[in-house]
């Protein structure tokens, strides 16, 4: 494909699109990978997927491949999907919660979620979700984001309990922050403080400039 070589000398837009919750998304070529963004940041591929396979590293992808079931706050393109699927080799449940229906027309048009037979795909809020949900999980994924920014609710006392709840003994955390301004830093270090002696955390800051993960353990 044309597109696809050119793209390592300059990005190759594909398609933009207009959503009422995601604003503009957009999926363009860019060294030769299909990418999604948003106005300011990397959705899906790129960057994000990079980021998040550190992640996975850092728990170990022989821990998540004796895992059972696997949860994913913010599907977006599916990156971390193919991350797990494919090079992880994870056999088991994953369960993709997206807010945008925008967001997931384009994960199965142009990046071909549908693929994944392990893969049950739900749109909800997540917030709405974690509240509903009676199920339980090895790994929790939270790679939520508008645009920049991250909803608030995300570092509430309620919202991190119930997340907390909805793991397995010896299951995982991994959460994906963005760390622009010292607010924010200020803002991940009180996170930090919220997991009792019951959890071992763990943070990696300067993640591909301006992300920084957690890992956090449910101990038994």
């Amino acid at each position: 494909m044309l597109a696809k070589y050119l793209s390592f000398f300059f990005p190759i837009n594909v398609v933009k699109k207009k959503s009422d919750l995601s604003k503009t998304l957009e999926v363009s070529w860019n060294n030769g990978q299909l990418v999604l963004d948003s106005k300011n940041t990397n959705y899906s591929f790129g960057s994000l997927q990079r980021i998040l396979r550190k992640g996975l590293k850092y728990i170990g992808f022989d821990r998540i491949r004796s895992f059972q079931s696997i949860l994913i706050l913010g599907v977006a393109g599916g990156s971390v999907i193919e991350t797990l699927v494919n090079e992880v080799k994870f056999k088991g449940q994953i369960t993709g919660v997206e807010i945008d229906p925008e967001i997931l027309q384009i994960a199965q048009e142009y990046f071909n979620i549908g693929r994944y037979s392990n893969l049950q795909l739900i749109t909800d809020d997540a917030f709405e979700f974690v509240l509903k949900t009676k199920e339980n999980y090895n790994l929790i994924i939270i790679d939520i984001f508008q645009d920049t920014k991250m909803p608030n609710f995300l570092f509430q006392d309620f919202f991190i309990q119930r997340i907390n709840s909805l793991l397995h003994p010896d299951g995982f955390i991994l959460f994906n922050t963005m760390v622009i301004s010292d607010k924010d830093r200020a803002r991940n270090l009180d996170y930090r403080k919220k997991f009792t002696e019951n959890y071992s955390l763990r943070m990696y800051p300067k993640v591909e400039d301006h992300n920084e993960l957690f890992t956090i353990k449910k101990l038994r």
